[in-house]
């Protein structure tokens, strides 16, 4: 196989990173100009398969190296199959031992409390994809093993200068942070954690029983946006490795969250089912970037024969990707196709301050995890919702309640956070956006603490 098979490129203005860099994280144009700078991993997908049912491996980065760009690096560096899969297997035996749980598939199906309580009829219904019990009790943790799988690839291959490795770095105000601390234990790496001064005090607690420094940001009130990303800004730019979920700070953090996707997809297609809707709750925008990105990849690929509308769901008290969307939606000319949506999000690429940019104000929420005041990831979103018939939703507080409610007398676990996506599915459901007797896939991805 080809190492060819993958390759990364920045998705607004179109650069590579420089042969042999060690860690591909940021275009290398980042910063220049007023361009959504994010770096992208593309795949080849004449060059690849996916995985079949005999390839069932219950680690979602044994099962789907083929697609992953740290895997053909090191078949390209000389490290062969054999290699990457011994490497992946080490790395999660000593998340085991910090954790106490390693990544494995995690449940998908569907919920009959959830799909009974919305009113559902047989043929239709609600599948959750539970991220409840992944490693540090959420998704974030996919993303981040993307990251440390290319990290532990450079060192095997002698990329990085000589000397001491550099610090990582996350910015986070919860679960992306504990994970990160997670596997910077696993890994035997020093791990900065900015977070914002209200984050939650156990959480804080664990980061730091992990090993982790904890650098705690205050909101200054003539700065725009979050302080924590902007001290990680600033540590990067001093040679911190972005360990975090903002896929404008690492690109790569977003194919380790597409192995969620390519769960999803190899569900449906060994049941012959394929999902009519998909929603998906959005902070920062790596998990339903990666969601985007995976579903289409493996619909590619064959495995996966429909194609879900994505709808993403922010709350009041926060919404810029619905902010974004519009604007970039209003571009496009009645009947727009593929070319006019290119084009939309070429301009808005080249653009970026006008249709992304912080949330005026601070605000307050049961859900969080969904605070963010930017959408990092937010373009590769708004294409994923243009392209699919999806729209982006906002709800109340009183539905991220009732939503969090429901979702406990089901047998979800998680938190409100973890449970917003049910919430805009009730809203889609009121509207008569989806239909009671469609199939529709929501994600539960941080527990109750």
């Amino acid at each position: 196989m080809s190492p060819s098979a993958t390759s990364l490129r920045c998705t607004g203005c179109g650069a590579a990173p420089p042969e042999g860099e060690p860690y591909p994280f940021r275009c290398p144009n980042a910063g220049s100009g007023d361009v959504d700078h994010v770096l992208g991993r593309l795949l080849d997908t004449g060059q690849v398969v996916f995985p079949g049912r005999g390839e069932d491996d219950p680690s979602p980065f044994v099962r789907f190296r083929r697609l992953l760009h740290s895997y053909h690096r090191a078949i390209a560096g000389g490290l062969g199959d054999a290699g990457f899969v011994e490497l992946v297997r080490r790395l999660d035996a000593r998340v085991v031992e910090v954790d106490g749980r390693g990544f494995r598939e995690t449940p998908f199906g569907r919920s009959e409390p959830l799909s009974d309580a919305l009113g559902f009829s047989a043929p239709g219904g609600v599948w959750v994809k539970d991220e409840t019990h992944n490693v540090a009790g959420s998704h974030k943790g996919r993303h981040l093993m993307g990251i440390l799988l290319h990290l532990e690839v450079a060192e095997l291959l002698g990329l990085p200068p000589q000397g001491p490795r550099p610090d990582l770095g996350v910015a986070s105000c919860g679960n992306a942070a504990l994970a990160a601390a997670v596997l910077a234990r696993a890994s035997h790496r020093r791990l900065r954690a900015f977070v914002p001064s209200g984050a939650d005090a156990g959480v804080v607690e664990r980061i730091l029983a992990l090993g982790a420094e904890v650098v705690v940001c205050e909101r200054g009130e003539d700065l725009p946006g979050d302080p924590s990303y902007r001290a990680l800004l600033a540590a990067v730019g001093e040679g911190t490795i972005p360990f975090t979920c903002q896929g404008s700070l690492n690109g790569l953090a977003i194919e380790g969250g597409e192995t969620l996707a390519f769960e999803i997809a190899s569900a449906q297609a060994k049941a012959g089912e394929a999902a009519d809707h998909v929603v998906v709750q959005v902070g920062g925008g790596a998990l339903a970037s990666a969601v985007a990105q995976g579903l289409a990849e493996a619909r590619a690929l064959g495995a996966d024969g429909g194609r879900a509308r994505l709808h993403t769901v922010q709350s009041t008290a926060v919404h810029p990707l619905e902010r974004a969307a519009r604007k970039v939606a209003a571009l496009l000319p009645g009947g727009a196709g593929p070319e006019d949506l290119a084009r939309a999000l070429a301009l808005a690429a080249g653009e970026r301050s006008r249709y992304m940019w912080p949330w005026e104000g601070g605000a307050r929420s049961l859900a969080t995890g969904i605070l963010d005041e930017e959408t990092y990831d937010w373009l590769a979103v708004v294409a994923g919702m243009l392209s699919s018939g999806g729209e982006p939703v906002v709800v109340e507080e009183a539905r991220l309640l009732e939503a969090n409610e429901l979702a406990a007398t089901c047998g979800l676990d998680a938190d409100a956070t973890g449970t917003s996506g049910i919430a805009g599915l009730m809203k889609l459901v009121d509207s008569g956006v989806v239909r009671r007797d469609e199939r529709v896939v929501v994600l539960a991805t941080g527990s109750r603490r």
